[in-house]
């Protein structure tokens, strides 16, 4: 993995929540080795994950952990905003999470792609070919929910969980975009069976204080739709010349190469090896049992 951008190691330590654009399952992996060497940041965030992932090996593993698993579709939106709100509450705070993870567009790039971009010719939005257009709900109910009082234009005492809490809130948003090269996503199933060449992942990063995020819903919209818009041109000035441009001020930009030992990487392999044999046979042992 090569790091691009802006350094998130200098806020490790204060809490933030991560925008990221999704193209495959292989992005949380890819996510979650960035984030290894990135001080507590792992053992102290939380991901909001699509609800298929519960019944996964470890589903429950991030059941325990305190993460969330959405549902997606307009018939369970507004129930599921209302139950992240509360699950937020709930753990967020009594769990000292720091970070929290979710990928803005509600779905992979190859699923979302045309009903977005059927959306933005209605709306008269740019055409984005490799992002979709974000969704405001669930980053509307965390910023309302974890940003301090009087941040970002939120009245104070709107929210119990930073009002009962000793914690800064939010501090600052985290805009994440993962490119493949030859825009070729990786899945689980390649990062486990490793049946594909070896690849180098791309990864840009921009801090942008929480103060500047708007908390208006129309105001939040347009600051979301302007992150991805931007993320369509990095995308697209990456895979023109492989690299992503560099930030403002600088004339070139500059990666950081991302690398973990060997012996940690076999030692979370077996893990998850070991993982998947358990519960092969945990449905070996109930399937006997009733036929």
């Amino acid at each position: 993995v090569m790091e691009w951008g802006d350094d998130i190691k200098a806020v490790s330590e204060d809490e933030a929540m991560v925008l990221v654009n999704h193209q495959a399952t292989g992005d949380v992996c890819t996510l979650m080795m960035c984030l290894q060497d990135k001080g507590t940041v792992v053992r102290q965030m939380m991901w909001l994950m699509d609800h298929i992932f519960k019944y996964t090996n470890f589903g429950i593993v991030s059941l325990i952990h305190g993460d969330f698993f959405i549902r997606q579709g307009r018939a369970h939106r507004d129930q599921q905003l209302v139950l992240l709100k509360e699950h937020l509450e709930k753990y967020y705070r009594s769990r000292n999470r720091k970070w929290i993870v979710l990928f803005p567009e509600g779905g992979f790039l190859r699923k979302r792609r045309e009903t977005s971009q059927a959306f933005a010719k209605k709306n008269n939005l740019p055409f984005l070919k490799h992002v979709t257009l974000p969704r405001l709900g669930a980053t509307q109910v965390i910023l309302n929910t974890l940003v301090a009082p009087q941040e970002n234009g939120i009245p104070a005492g709107r929210d119990a969980a930073i009002k009962e809490s000793k914690s800064k809130g939010l501090q600052w948003v985290i805009d994440t975009t993962i490119a493949y090269p030859k825009g070729e996503p990786i899945d689980i199933q390649t990062w486990i069976l490793g049946y594909r060449q070896p690849t180098v992942t791309h990864v840009h990063y921009r801090i942008f204080p929480v103060k500047d995020v708007p908390a208006e819903p129309e105001a939040l919209t347009h600051w979301l739709y302007e992150r991805f818009i931007e993320k369509e041109d990095l995308l697209t000035h990456f895979y023109k010349t492989g690299a992503f441009p560099p930030l403002q001020g600088q004339t070139k930009a500059i990666s950081r190469e991302m690398t973990l030992s060997n012996l940690w990487l076999v030692g979370i392999q077996s893990l998850a090896f070991l993982s998947g044999g358990m519960w092969y046979c945990i449905f070996q042992y109930f399937y006997h049992c009733l036929f």
